[in-house]
């Protein structure tokens, strides 16, 4: 088939059309003209592979990572910077138009990323049965060895980490840390003592390695140093363990943590629940503030970091609260607690079962932020149910040469 790709999805795919019918292609850029080979076909559409670039879109480039594109980490980095930007705009825009009836201006939606590449203070490798290490290519579990990663900020990868300790290996995650760097090892099965005796020796190799965490399910077995430093603002160091979650762009954290913070304008007294409030990334920064915080997180190890934090900064109306998310819901359904506002960052798949219990607590604004536009508006239909209106929306590009970006949005009660 010859298509012409008019639009990109959200997702690693091109939008093209045959004879009516809607075609998917990776790798391509909005408009290409290309010669495409069915590769499965839907009732609603149509997947096809790329064969051959017939016509060069203007905003094509050669990927600059000799491992594209073979590796599937970097889904959009055959298209340059600018047109990333205002793709991710275009999409956000249309989601919240398609599902909330709202139109966004384009200019300024997504703020771009300061950096294009050396970004990502943390990245997942896949070891192979070789000892290999790398990411899997796209649409498959085919391992493609990478010997460096251009949007992490770390320089190699630790291949020899992973030929050492043997096929028990599964993944690596690499977490820099102020120029140096701590790993954290998945093993098929608790950490031996010769495995625990091979970290030991890489952390006295003097390679830059600070600390290496074994996992194994629940098993946790940490070696050498393993806390990391974030500063999601100026003058405010949280200091959490390297398998917490965190975000991985710094840079752009600051100024997700300063939208939020604008807001929320927290003051003296503001009552704010922080859901998926991680190591304190907003729920710190908002006490620093004099706001009265209460936050929650699954993450047992993510909210002793918090409230060591607080501690140590003096932030004295504080409380972390250590809980799933399918337990908060039923505690806020419960509770006669009346926050003023309420902040949440869930993970992809969204916060569908929080929305009525914290709808209910009739908080003046709900600040939710998302990392998926999809499962975003669709919690965003949920709010407006229960009479919230949308009031603010802002976009950062964490993750060029991606299809990903962060949303955050302020949702007023009216």
């Amino acid at each position: 088939m010859e298509i012409e790709i008019t639009a990109m999805t959200s997702g690693p795919y091109g939008l093209g059309h045959h004879e009516g019918k809607a075609v998917l292609i990776s790798g391509v850029a909005p408009g290409d003209v290309i010669e495409a080979i069915v590769a499965a076909e839907h009732r609603d559409y149509t997947i096809a592979r790329a064969a051959r670039v017939l016509h060069a879109s203007p905003v094509r480039r050669a990927p600059p990572c000799p491992f594209l594109p073979r590796c599937g980490g970097c889904d959009w980095q055959h298209l340059d910077y600018a047109a990333q930007v205002r793709i991710k705009a275009e999409l956000i825009a249309a989601e919240f138009k398609r599902a909330l009836g709202i139109e966004l201006p384009l200019e300024g939606l997504v703020e771009a990323s300061p950096a294009e590449f050396a970004y990502r203070s943390r990245i997942r490798l896949q070891v192979g049965r070789d000892g290999a290490i790398g990411y899997h290519a796209a649409g498959s579990n085919d391992l493609v060895a990478i010997d460096r990663c251009m949007v992490a900020i770390s320089e190699s990868v630790p291949a020899n980490v992973a030929s050492q300790l043997g096929r028990r290996c599964r993944s690596i995650e690499v977490v820099a840390d102020n120029g140096r760097e701590v790993l954290i090892v998945d093993l098929a099965k608790t950490a031996t003592s010769a495995e625990i005796a091979i970290a030991r020796r890489m952390l006295e190799s003097g390679r830059g390695i600070k600390g290496i965490i074994l996992r194994c399910g629940g098993d946790r077995i940490t070696l050498g140093d393993c806390i990391i430093t974030l500063e999601p603002e100026a003058g405010c160091a949280i200091e959490a363990e390297a398998d917490c979650f965190n975000q991985v762009n710094r840079e752009q954290n600051r100024k997700l943590v300063a939208a939020v913070i604008e807001m929320a304008q927290p003051r003296e007294g503001l009552a704010i629940l922080d859901l998926f409030c991680g190591a304190g990334n907003f729920s710190v920064p908002l006490a620093r503030r004099g706001a009265r915080v209460t936050a929650v997180d699954a993450d047992s190890l993510a909210i002793a970091a918090a409230a060591r934090n607080a501690h140590r900064m003096g932030l004295r109306d504080t409380q972390f609260i250590a809980m799933k998310a399918s337990e908060t819901a039923r505690f806020l359904a419960r509770a006669h607690y009346h926050p003023d506002v309420v902040t949440l960052d869930p993970p992809r798949h969204g916060a569908a079962e929080l929305i009525a219990p914290v709808a209910r607590l009739k908080p003046a604004s709900i600040i939710y932020v998302s990392c998926d536009c999809a499962t975003l508006v669709r919690d965003l239909q949920a709010l407006h149910s229960f009479g919230y209106e949308i009031a603010q929306v802002r976009a950062f590009d964490f993750f060029p040469n991606t299809h990903h970006a962060e949303v955050a949005v302020r949702a007023l009660l009216t």
